[in-house]
């Protein structure tokens, strides 16, 4: 039985019995071939954890055995063009010298890539600059939020927080704010109504930002989530929701509480991902925020 005393036991348990004997992760109990998304998530919650530093080095060397010879990380073998995990793989490979080269590569693919972007026209149907570059999920498609600021995070913790892609980056993020505080997946008004924030959405975007923006700036969308983050049990927006506050010391209060009453869900909903019982770990084992595991303030 799961409770408050033994929640993060439990995570750090549960995490360990997904790993693969190739050295990555499974993504779920389910799927029996492991996955660079679970993997690298995994790599994190371990290196937040302080704990395993075998399994961390077994799991760079899967992440390594799958780049591509241009740098990219692929969600599976047979999608070269969904790349969005490069960025995660960058975050599992920080500080690893083991890896340098591939973690080098990594870098260099994600800055030299970008989405399909364009100029806005005066009648478009959606609200933002679709001229600012970001990254998007899927080559050849337009950019979104949350591969943008991943992408983000894990160039500004690699030291490339100045970097001409990382501003624009930031720009991109900035003009897709909602009016009324936060972010949704990327678009801000559709026919000329505003649409709706999303708590995850929002709290990987102010994870990116931060260092990057001043605190006004973004304060109704720190105010936004910290209105939801009492009622939010879903794990992946719960385990962003905790990083992103705490990144700017708005860090909630019981937060073992909160993601025992997350896991509870399992219940009835199935035993959650890898990906999502490393995001819970790390929201617990990291103080402030996602960067505070690398001891950075990038």
């Amino acid at each position: 039985m799961i409770n408050a005393e033994n929640v993060i036991n439990y995570l750090n348990e549960t995490i360990l019995t997904r790993k693969a004997g190739n050295g990555g992760f499974f993504p779920s109990i389910t799927h029996k071939i492991p996955c660079p998304v679970a993997t690298s998530w995994a790599i994190l919650a371990c290196l937040s954890s302080g704990i395993k530093t075998e399994e961390i080095k077994t799991a760079q060397a899967y992440l390594s055995a799958i780049q591509r010879e241009d740098g990219r990380i692929c969600i599976d073998v047979h999608n070269s063009a969904a790349f969005w995990p490069t960025a995660l793989a960058i975050l599992a490979w920080q500080g690893a010298s083991e890896y340098r080269n591939q973690y080098d590569k990594a870098i260099q693919f994600l800055l030299n890539t970008t989405g399909i972007h364009f100029p806005k026209e005066a009648d478009a149907p959606t609200g933002h600059d679709t001229s600012i570059h970001g990254w998007p999920w899927i080559e050849n498609t337009h950019s979104w939020i949350e591969p943008t600021a991943l992408s983000i995070l894990a160039l500004k913790i690699a030291g490339h927080t100045e970097h001409v892609r990382v501003k624009e980056g930031i720009k991109m993020i900035m003009n897709r704010q909602l009016n009324n505080g936060g972010w949704n997946y990327g678009n801000t008004t559709v026919f000329g109504r505003e649409l709706y924030p999303m708590p995850d959405s929002t709290a990987i975007a102010i994870s990116a930002l931060y260092g990057s923006i001043s605190r006004p700036d973004i304060d109704k969308s720190i105010d936004y989530l910290k209105s939801r983050i009492e009622k939010i049990k879903a794990p992946f927006s719960l385990g962003w929701g905790i990083l992103g506050l705490s990144v700017w010391d708005e860090r909630p209060g019981e937060i073992k509480e909160k993601i025992l009453e997350s896991l509870n869900l399992q219940k009835t909903y199935g035993e959650f991902q890898t990906s999502l019982l490393s995001l819970l770990l790390i929201s617990y084992t990291a103080p402030k925020g996602l960067q505070g595991i690398f001891h950075t303030e990038s």
